[in-house]
């Protein structure tokens, strides 16, 4: 891992995105902390074009890894995925959230990779990237397998690749580290989220470092996948965004390269 492949989810600072002075900040506070890529997502559109997010980001030299797409939009308009990615010069998304999704119907869970599969292809026939960034619920069973595992084994890899989200993995029971080497050559994106119990022996969002995930063995089972960006989050901050980013940035930048 390189650091230049260190990225910001940039729903980890959802609060200070909504308008185009504090997107303009948000980057600029990003960029001196060291980071170099964003991944973007909870950036309203409407009030922030897609033209002036690559221009405020260009500005700041923060490259565009990925996005996160709605998931309706996903499901429904791969065409306006393509289009958005193209605006933003990026061409990886993610399925974020599977919203409305019956994890105990067997017809529903058939349908969403029925979807993924198609709108993972209209992507890739634009040269573009769909990847699915799982949750805790994917790791129910259903019919005796695992449900993030039909996910992937009856998608064609061409049209669906992978972004593993650490936490969610450790929350769901599984192995963050066994997770990314079963996608090998299909995990383009990683979502690198500490887990630990805090005081009230409940588990909660740490940064990079601050918690009980093996990040060394995770970051170097994902890049024996072929993984091309580490993408920093963490849904909630016990404090200052920014100061958790950071933290989490000078942790990672001893286990990488140049």
């Amino acid at each position: 891992m390189k650091i230049s492949q260190i990225a910001v989810q940039m729903y980890t600072l959802r609060d200070f995105t909504n308008s185009v002075e504090d997107f303009t900040e948000t980057c600029r506070k990003i960029a001196e902390i060291g980071y170099q890529a964003v991944q973007i997502s909870a950036v309203d559109f409407s009030v922030i074009s897609t033209e002036q997010v690559k221009s405020i980001c260009a500005e700041h030299g923060l490259t565009i890894c990925a996005t996160h797409a709605p998931s309706p939009q996903v499901i429904d308009e791969p065409e306006k995925v393509v289009e958005d990615l193209a605006a933003l010069g990026t061409k990886a998304t993610a399925y974020p959230f599977p919203a409305g999704i019956d994890f105990g119907s067997e017809e529903s869970i058939a349908t969403l990779i029925k979807k993924l599969d198609h709108s993972g292809k209209v992507l890739a026939d634009a040269g573009m990237v769909l990847t699915y960034h799982n949750h805790a619920q994917e790791f129910r069973k259903l019919g005796g397998e695992v449900i993030l595992e039909r996910i992937y084994n009856e998608t064609d890899p061409k049209n669906l690749q992978g972004e593993i989200d650490t936490y969610w993995v450790q929350v769901g029971g599984a192995d963050p580290v066994a997770w990314c080497r079963n996608l090998k050559n299909r995990l383009p994106l990683l979502h690198l989220k500490d887990y630990r119990i805090n005081e009230e022996n409940k588990p909660e969002f740490a940064e990079i470092g601050q918690g009980n995930l093996n990040f060394p063995a995770i970051i170097e089972a994902a890049e024996q996948s072929g993984c091309e960006w580490f993408i920093v989050e963490q849904d909630r901050c016990n404090g200052d965004p920014f100061e958790c980013l950071k933290t989490s940035f000078d942790y990672l930048k001893t286990l990488a390269e140049g």
